[in-house]
């Protein structure tokens, strides 16, 4: 578990509120797929998870506030001070992305809109308080193409 042959060089890592809803809604929002889950010695919050989704991996954990200040979700905290960027490979991928979340329980920041970058973006905040950009390239371009 700790570090796989294709550990990527950076990693999302989330603080949230009820890991195990946490879990569930990524499920079914961003399709993702647990990988492992480790809960805590009190049986309740979730220490470590790993979830796939996206063609990278996300890990959370419950919040620890014994621990200290660094452990407290974005609820806790009162906002998210990041924002996790998705790059999708195709323009309606962003709206279909937008779509499934928000019927998950997404609230949508940003509606999906063509921006002078060249690319139809789109912004979510999901009910554990993190933020989640949707990207992709307008134009017959995509993401990990050979063109430019």
């Amino acid at each position: 578990m700790a570090f796989e042959p294709d550990i990527p060089a950076i990693q999302v890592h989330l603080c949230v509120k009820d890991g195990k809803a946490a879990i569930a809604f990524y499920e079914k929002a961003f399709d993702a797929v647990e990988t492992f889950e480790q809960m805590a010695d009190d049986g309740v919050r979730v220490l470590h998870a790993n979830l796939a989704m996206f063609g990278g991996e996300v890990m959370l954990h419950d919040e620890f506030p014994e621990f200290g200040a660094d452990v407290l979700s974005p609820l806790t905290r009162g906002g998210a001070s990041v924002t996790v960027n998705i790059n999708l490979k195709l323009p309606g991928q962003v709206d279909q992305a937008v779509e499934r979340a928000s019927a998950a329980g997404a609230k949508v920041v940003m509606q999906p809109d063509d921006m002078f970058w060249g690319a139809r973006y789109a912004k979510i905040q999901d009910p554990f308080g993190h933020v989640w950009a949707f990207n992709a390239p307008l134009g017959n371009v995509s993401v990990g193409s050979d063109k430019a």
